[in-house]
Parts: structure tokens; C-alpha cells; sequence
């Protein structure tokens, strides 16, 4: 039997040392948690029992692994660690899908070592361990995968990309937790309309910000360099230039359509609206004739779905705070009298601050979508002041879901539904959509 004891280190702990590890847990962002055994890591002066905390990238639950300290030292909390070499695997681990976000590697493909039905296992443990820990609910999670996923093997999904370019013109991403760029000769997880740009094999200028869009409608791509339009090999300053997109995606057997400013927000993975429009509609049950509060509406995703729901004898209000989106929602909501837009910081509509016009003084219920940070204690005050019988939150990040799940629970509404997706496949990141009930 192998022992389980961790090895005392003596010598130099600064970043770039390499330490042997047992890995343990998974831990939300993407790594595991290991202990580090140092000499005087003991009782007494400034000792640890149990041996320095290392998140551990790169790993999985169970192996033992040589790992590069990345950070490290005497006042942090915890320390990082990036594993190089794995002694003992584990049976989940397979050939990275992308070895170009490995260890020293760019952002954004940390878990391309672990095959897909544990990724989605990873995730679930994260999601239930957050509102465990943060909400104290127990409940049981499971991750959907989106269709076509596994067939594509968790690649090429990313209907999106963003890209800086190096002081050699190539194009690339930035190392994680660095502002270094590594240039790429490809990016596994872009669609295929955008693996056929040649992005990688052409000059840049140095220091540019490249984006490549990609409606998964097959819709021809746009490239933009610093929020240019760019074609046939340079800018593109003509007046009618094209910066924007048409997305359109089916659910519950209608098909919507959107005109979406190309640098500005939408779902990334390509099945992501229907899925999550769908999971919204469910969530919410019969709204004929309701007033329904959209919040953080973006382009009008659910906006438009939410209207067909209420009805003509029901209203949608949208409330966003950038300007290009309510834009591009206003001209995708033209035909829609049941829609009613504000523009403005989400927390101040709510508030009442922006004029006395824009007061949101009724809802059924509430739907929001907030950014990974969540909607937080102010926000989640003014949704339960409105008193909707139900409240559907859309969430990319379960520890901000959680916090607000205990916010939630101290305005009286419990959570009664939740369903994650792996729109994220090769990423730690999940999506989960929330029902709560008073």
C-alpha cells in the first residue's frame, strides 16, 4: 500500500521550486487542493498543522504528482502550483485536448486533461460544495452536457474568441495569471467557421486586440482588430461596414432572431441560448398575463421568449446597463408591445434612482442573468421588496450563485430548482440556472 504521508520539505520554497504532492479535493477555479508538508509546519510559533495549502493545477483528485511552485511564501493564505509530472494518475485522466493551455500554458483550457464525464463530475462537485459551504444547502448535482459535445469530444464549440497579438505580430492568448502572450498555432475549442480564418498563420500588428465572431447559424464571420471591422487583409473604415451579427436559435419549436453588435455580449457556446432559454421558460412555469422583471437582459436573449410567454395581457420589463446591448434590444424588440426597455445600472432601476418614469414597481416574477461577479446583497434586496412569487437566476459562477442563495433565503425564498450545464467543455467554468420560490 502506498503511504499517504506527505514529504517534509526542507530546502528552498520559492516560486519555480518543484515539490513532490498527494492531491486531494477539487477546489472552485479550476485546480485541486494539496497539502505541503514544511519543516516547522508543526505545533508552536507561526507552525501549520496539516502542512501548507496548494492549489494545484493540472491534477486530478488522487494522483501523486511533481509540481513547480507558482506562488508561494510565508504570509499568503495559500500557495499555487502547476503539476509537471504525474507519478501516479488518475483513471480519469486522458491526452490534454489542448497542451498549449498545459502548465506555463495560456488561460482557459485547464481541465483538457480530464475526459469529458469527469469533467462534468468535477464541475457538479464544485457546484454542490459551494452552496454546501456558502448557503448550507445539501443537494445533489448533475451537469448536463450540451448536445454534440461528446461527438465533437468537448472541442470546437466556442462560436467567440478573443486574441492579443505579440510583439512578433503573432497571435495569441495571455499566460494565466500573467499578462505574458503565448502565441498559438490553433484554439481547439473555436468553431470550425473560425478555425478556417487562419487567424494563427498570418502577420498582426503588434500589441492589437483580434476578435473573430462566428454565428453558429452559419452566418458569415466578422473579424474585429481593436473593435475594427477587418477584411480582405486590412481595416475595413468603409461607412456601411459590418459590426454586427445575426444570431437565431430555436425553442419550444419558434425560432428567434437578433441582430447582436459584434464585440458585444452573447452566449458563447453555440447550443447555449436554447439551452438556457429553455431552462428559463421551464424555470418559470405558466406566465400568461404576468409582468415578468428581465434583469441584466442583455440583447434580449429571454427578453423576446419572455414575451411570447406573457402574452399580449402580459408585460416583459428589460432592464441593462450598456448602452450598445439596450440598442441592439431595442431593434430586436421593435415589434413587441409588450416590451418595455430601461437603460441603467441594474441596482439603480430597481432602486428607483434613474427618474421617476423608470420605477419598476411590480413583478410576477424576476429573471436575471447578472455577470460572474452575481447580483449581490442590494440587488437580491430590491428583487425581494418586488415580493414575484418566483425568481429564475441564470448564473456562470457557483460561488456568486451561492452567496446569493443565501441572501435569497434571508428575503424568504428557498431554491426550488437547479439544472447546470457544461457550456464550458475543457474550462472549470459551468452555467446553472436556479429557481427560488416564497
Amino acid at each position: 500500500m502506498r503511504s499517504t504521508r506527505q514529504p517534509v520539505v526542507t530546502g528552498l520554497v520559492a516560486p519555480g521550486a518543484v515539490v513532490e504532492l498527494e492531491i486531494g479535493p477539487v477546489a472552485h477555479g479550476g485546480h485541486c487542493v494539496a497539502r505541503l508538508a514544511l519543516d516547522g509546519d508543526a505545533a508552536g510559533s507561526g507552525g501549520r498543522p496539516g502542512g501548507r495549502v496548494v492549489f494545484v493545477r493540472h491534477t486530478l483528485p488522487g494522483e501523486r504528482v511533481r509540481a513547480r511552485l507558482t506562488e508561494s511564501g510565508d504570509d499568503a493564505t495559500f500557495w499555487r502550483a502547476d503539476a509537471i509530472d504525474i507519478l501516479e494518475a488518475s483513471p480519469d485522466r486522458v491526452p490534454s485536448a489542448w497542451p498549449a493551455a498545459g502548465p506555463d500554458g495560456v488561460g482557459g483550457g485547464e481541465l483538457a486533461h480530464v475526459a469529458l464525464p469527469a469533467q462534468r463530475a468535477w464541475k457538479a462537485t464544485v457546484v454542490a460544495e459551494q452552496l454546501q459551504r456558502l448557503a448550507k444547502i445539501e443537494r445533489e448535482v448533475v451537469v448536463e452536457a450540451a448536445p454534440g459535445d461528446d461527438e465533437r469530444g468537448g472541442l470546437g464549440w466556442r462560436t467567440r474568441i478573443d486574441l492579443v497579438v505579440d510583439d512578433a505580430g503573432r497571435a495569441g492568448m495571455r499566460g494565466i495569471r500573467s499578462h505574458d502572450v503565448h502565441a498559438l498555432t490553433d484554439m481547439p475549442l473555436a468553431s470550425e467557421a473560425i478555425a478556417n480564418l487562419g487567424l494563427f498563420t498570418r502577420k498582426w500588428r503588434p500589441g492589437s486586440h483580434v476578435e473573430a465572431v462566428a454565428p453558429a447559424n452559419g452566418q458569415t464571420p466578422i473579424i474585429l482588430v481593436d473593435g475594427m471591422p477587418f477584411a480582405g487583409g486590412s481595416a475595413d473604415n468603409r461607412p456601411n461596414a459590418r459590426t454586427s451579427v445575426r444570431e437565431t436559435f430555436t425553442v419550444g419549436g419558434r425560432e428567434y432572431s437578433y441582430r447582436v453588435t459584434a464585440d458585444g455580449f452573447w452566449q458563447v457556446h453555440r447550443e447555449a441560448p436554447s439551452m438556457l432559454t429553455g431552462a428559463v421558460l421551464e424555470g418559470l412555469g405558466d406566465v400568461d398575463g404576468a409582468t415578468v422583471l428581465d434583469l441584466y437582459a442583455g440583447a434580449g436573449l429571454f427578453t423576446l421568449p419572455l414575451a411570447d410567454a406573457v402574452g399580449l395581457t402580459g408585460e416583459v420589463v428589460s432592464v441593462e446597463g450598456d448602452a450598445r446591448a439596450v440598442h441592439d434590444a431595442r431593434r430586436n424588440s421593435h415589434d413587441r408591445p409588450n416590451i418595455e426597455l430601461h437603460h441603467g445600472e441594474v441596482a439603480k432601476v430597481l432602486a428607483g434612482t434613474i427618474d421617476s418614469d423608470s420605477d419598476v414597481i411590480h413583478a410576477d416574477a424576476v429573471v436575471l442573468d447578472p455577470p460572474r461577479a452575481g447580483a449581490g446583497r442590494k440587488v437580491i434586496t430590491s428583487i425581494a421588496e418586488l415580493r414575484p412569487e418566483r425568481i429564475v437566476y441564470v448564473a456562470c459562477d457557483p460561488a456568486a450563485l451561492a452567496r446569493d442563495v443565501s441572501y435569497l433565503a434571508e428575503a424568504g425564498y428557498g431554491l426550488t430548482g437547479l439544472r447546470a450545464f457544461d457550456l464550458f467543455p475543457m474550462t472549470h467554468h459551468v452555467e446553472c440556472v436556479a429557481v427560488f420560490t416564497r
